[in-house]
């Protein structure tokens, strides 16, 4: 079941939308529930799951920028397409990491073309591997190339075993339940790969890759644990 939510305050642009969605899902063979908000205030107040979700920016009220930033800040990881009039206001919105845009008039063949890579996205993304959006984006990263997650000013910077570093906004509590058991929180600002980990001495966990991590004292003792387990 893929849930997904239609977010516009002009009905039949939210109606044309959703016949896309059931006309894309029903070729798929997929079954969906879709739900439609007229506000970003009620869809604000919606606290159900939501996969894919398709919002105008040019709200009266609360605009889409502003109803997806208080998402990100809270519940929503889901794939974000925005809806807008104006092509020049995709460049405000990286912060809030939109999977797409769909300029209107929405035309179909733009949107099965969105869909459909959204769509592999979502059917590559296996149990032991992340899905990361970076701007347009959607990029498949194996949890064994993780050696470990840290957070700076709300972004994570994944450290891969390449020595290539991807950033991308993401809660860290998020991210800590969607990786798998391997992954120990040391420290409030990291995840460690403990598949990676190579040594502890003195408060510092010391990874294959060269790279130190902290391990906070609050998190020592069961650190400690795990490591001689």
């Amino acid at each position: 079941m893929i849930r997904i939510a239609i977010c516009d305050d002009e009905k039949h642009m939210s109606d044309h939308i959703r016949a896309f969605v059931y006309d894309f899902f029903r070729k798929k063979n997929r079954e969906i529930c879709l739900r439609t908000f007229s506000s970003g205030e009620e869809l604000l107040s919606y606290d159900g799951q939501i996969d894919i979700l398709f919002l105008d920016i040019q709200m009266k009220g609360m605009d889409g920028m502003e109803t997806a930033r208080k998402l990100r800040d809270s519940k929503f990881r889901g794939f974000l397409i925005f809806i807008t009039v104006l092509k020049e206001m995709v460049f405000q919105s990286f912060e809030v990491e939109p999977y797409d845009y769909l300029v209107k008039p929405v035309e179909e063949k733009q949107f099965e073309k969105t869909m459909e890579r959204l769509y592999t996205s979502m059917q590559n993304a296996s149990e032991d591997s992340l899905l990361v959006q970076k701007g347009y984006e959607g990029r498949i990263i194996r949890e064994e190339e993780i050696i470990f997650c840290e957070i700076i000013d709300r972004k994570i910077y994944l450290n891969l075993a390449s020595g290539e570093v991807v950033d991308y906004y993401e809660r860290i509590e998020n991210l800590e339940t969607k990786l798998g058991s391997h992954f120990f929180r040391c420290h409030r600002s990291y995840l460690i790969n403990l598949k990676h980990l190579k040594g502890y001495k003195n408060g510092t966990a010391c990874m294959d890759n060269g790279k130190e991590v902290p391990v906070s004292q609050l998190r020592s003792k069961e650190f400690s644990s795990v490591v001689l387990h």
